[in-house]
């Protein structure tokens, strides 16, 4: 792959959320829906928090950025593009016979840390990264993105201990909470509860927020980041899967369904609207 380092600085959630809608069609792809719900937290992070020198993904010191929620993956593609780590030919060409960019988040694309396909899986990988810098003593930071269905794996509350008994500061789990998974609502599946009440009492320091309020959301990660509290953190961000596009809110189906020509046409129409 080429990387041209070419940086932008705006990542417009309505500009993202295109990319995300070409990179269906062409692939003839699904997972749009849990991608858009993710879309604002990612544009906040890459804009104002995470650090690459020169702009380089693979930068020794980097800030690491954990797509545990890796089936949403095209968010963080559309990221990449924005940056110049990809190009216009992997949103073209993704699926296409060759293509290096996978459905789901794959450590040997530089830009993503982890391959995530396994959900739960990511979060410990972050964990162990956040451990790592500690020991090394380097100032980086570890997000981890987690969807709340995937939270019912066991492997997150592992970690979650683990980050709590080790004092992991410098790890920040951030919990895209947008009440659906795969066969169903988080409710009817595995009820959750309160997620914050529940990461609190694991040792997170935690804060809930709106997570397409990009305000509220660089708000919320700056202020944990202030803390002088040892206690890893945490942040709650209540969502909309399917973000963006009135008959992707809120409507499950967008979890596998693919793209025709007529919703590419609709969904690209409202996307271009959203844009200020």
């Amino acid at each position: 792959m080429g990387l041209g380092f070419k940086l932008h600085t705006q990542y417009k959630p309505a500009h993202l959320r295109k990319t995300v809608l070409d990179m269906a069609w062409h692939g003839k792809t699904v997972h749009i829906g849990c991608a858009f719900s993710i879309i604002e937290l990612l544009a906040v992070l890459h804009r104002s928090f995470l650090r690459y020198t020169d702009n380089n993904p693979l930068a020794e010191g980097r800030d690491y950025l954990v797509l545990s929620k890796g089936h949403g993956v095209m968010a963080q593609y559309a990221c990449m593009l924005e940056r110049g780590w990809i190009g216009p030919e992997h949103v073209t060409g993704y699926f296409a016979d060759g293509s290096d960019l996978k459905g789901l988040s794959d450590s040997r694309i530089p830009g993503l840390e982890v391959t995530s396909g396994s959900l739960g899986h990511g979060f410990s990988v972050g964990v162990g990264m956040a451990m790592g810098a500690k020991l090394k003593n380097t100032d980086q930071k570890v997000y981890a993105l987690v969807g709340d269905g995937e939270i019912n794996e066991g492997p997150i509350w592992e970690g979650a201990l683990f980050a709590a008994h080790h004092q992991l500061n410098n790890f920040m789990l951030i919990v895209d909470e947008n009440g659906f998974q795969a066969m169903g609502t988080t409710q009817e599946v595995l009820a959750l509860g309160s997620i914050a009440d529940k990461l609190t009492a694991f040792g997170f320091e935690t804060r809930t927020i709106d997570g397409h309020d990009e305000v509220n959301i660089e708000q919320a990660v700056r202020e944990l980041w202030a803390s002088d509290s040892t206690q890893p953190k945490a942040i709650v961000a209540k969502t909309v899967k399917g973000k963006g596009v009135s008959f992707m809110e809120h409507n499950n189906m967008w979890h596998y369904t693919r793209l025709n020509e007529d919703t590419y046409a609709q969904a690209c129409a409202e996307v271009a609207g959203a844009q200020p």
